[in-house]
Parts: structure tokens; C-alpha cells; sequence
């Protein structure tokens, strides 16, 4: 799900969601039950939510064959990864796109462009950023977000007292396509970085890459790449890497 920096908003908050300036005050009114819904969804919704919902988006996308190398490059970033006490099902997109995101039910999605930008070792600086957002709770947040935006956009069908599990294959597609497209905060963008400069700690990775992988993304769209759409930049976020191997710490 990420891009690697989005901007979180409380999911009753319309005002600060994607779209919600082209909503009148009626559909806004009448999405509000649904909203409170998002807002006080449970570990377990969220979590079923992710299920079904990383499940359409692979039916959406081209899922790399598992004698592809990109599956077998991924599975060596992913043995590399231990130590997160988290389910992982890492897979990786076929597409030129430069992405990758996780899913607060351990969903683990990785674009080829990213793959053929990267080496092995940033991609896994790339990937512990996403699991950090996992592992940090700010996955769940984001799904809330778009349960609530999918819902405001009379998304998800009857409003009011949606039912999880009645949920259509196309309203969870555009629920993961909610997903990841959403923004996280700076605070929780930089608490993934560093988490994952400890989860490489912790594995004997080569935590320089991470800081590589940033200034990779950073040659970017002049260097704001699609996935890095926050603040800090991508180039204050190496340089912060940097300074925590500098410091040793």
C-alpha cells in the first residue's frame, strides 16, 4: 500500500479526504453511518477487510509466476526480513510502476519497477518501510480511511450498517485501490524508516541500502517520485539514515 509516503487522516475527517471537495453536503450526511463504522472498526474487521481486499487486488494485477525471478529475488529479500513477528505473503506485481505496500493483514505487495530500479538490499530497506507500517498500526488507520472515503463515494452500497462480509468483488476492489492510494503522516512516514533500520539491525542487513533506495526514488519526477509524495523528502530521509549509521545508533 504504500508509495512509500501518504498523509493519514482520521477517517471520520471528510474534510481532509482525497475527493471529498467535489461531494455535496447531502452525500456527505448520508455517508455519515458508515463513516462512524470505519472509524470504530475492530483488529478483526480490518483484518478481513485486508483479506478480501488483497485478494481482489491480485485478481487486478499480474502476479509474478513462482519460477518468475522477480519471485524468486523477492523471496530472497524476504529471508532476509525475520524477526518481525508478523504473517508475511510477500508476491510481487508485474508493472513498470515503481510501488510497493502492505496490508495490515501481512499482505506484502512489490511492483517489478520498483524491482528493476533497486537491488536486492533496497528493496528490503523498501520492504521493512512497508512492514513497519504494519507492525506501527498505521496500516489499520489506513484502511479506516478507505473504508470512510470508499463509503462517502457510495462505494460500498447501502450506508448506514455495512456488512463486512457482503461486501461485492468490485467494492473491495475499489476499497484496495482506496487503500492504496492513501496518505501517512510524516511522524508515521519516519517512524517506518525507522523501523526499518532496526529490522535490518536486528537481521545483519546492509542498512545503507535503505538510505540508497531513497536517493534512487529521489531521481525521480525531480525527485519526488509517486512514491515518496511527503514530507521529509526522500533526500532528508537518506540523509537521516545516514546520520543514524554515522551515530551508530
Amino acid at each position: 500500500m504504500t508509495r512509500f509516503a501518504r498523509y493519514a487522516v482520521p477517517a471520520v475527517a471528510c474534510i481532509a479526504l482525497a475527493g471529498c471537495a467535489n461531494m455535496n453536503m447531502d452525500s456527505m450526511t448520508q455517508a455519515g453511518g458508515s463513516l462512524f463504522s470505519a472509524a470504530s472498526l475492530t483488529d478483526a474487521n480490518v483484518k478481513t477487510l485486508s483479506d478480501q481486499s488483497c485478494a481482489e487486488m491480485d485478481k487486478k494485477n499480474t502476479v509474478a509466476a513462482a519460477d518468475s525471478p522477480y519471485t524468486k529475488r523477492l523471496a530472497n529479500v524476504m529471508s532476509g526480513l525475520g524477526n518481525t513477528g508478523l504473517p508475511l505473503d510477500a508476491k510481487v506485481y508485474m508493472t513498470k510502476d515503481v510501488n510497493a505496500w502492505a496490508m495490515a493483514n501481512g499482505c506484502v505487495r512489490v511492483y517489478s519497477g520498483l524491482m528493476d530500479l533497486m537491488s536486492d538490499d533496497e528493496v528490503r530497506g523498501v520492504v521493512g518501510h512497508e512492514i513497519g507500517h504494519v507492525a506501527l498500526g498505521h496500516t489499520k488507520h489506513a484502511m479506516q480511511v478507505a473504508y470512510s472515503t470508499a463509503a462517502a463515494r457510495g462505494l460500498l452500497g447501502s450506508l448506514g450498517s455495512p456488512t463486512l462480509t457482503a461486501l461485492t468483488s468490485s467494492q473491495l476492489a475499489d476499497l484496495g485501490e482506496q487503500f492504496v492510494n492513501a496518505q501517512f503522516s510524516q511522524r508515521q512516514e519516519s517512524a517506518a524508516d525507522d523501523y526499518s533500520f532496526d529490522l535490518l539491525t536486528k537481521n545483519g542487513a546492509n542498512r545503507q541500502a535503505l538510505a540508497s533506495a531513497f536517493r534512487k526514488l529521489a531521481t525521480l519526477d525531480g525527485g519526488q517520485s509517486s512514491m515518496l509524495s511527503s514530507h521529509p523528502g526522500s533526500l532528508e530521509r537518506a540523509k537521516h539514515i545516514d546520520a543514524r549509521l554515522a551515530g551508530g545508533k
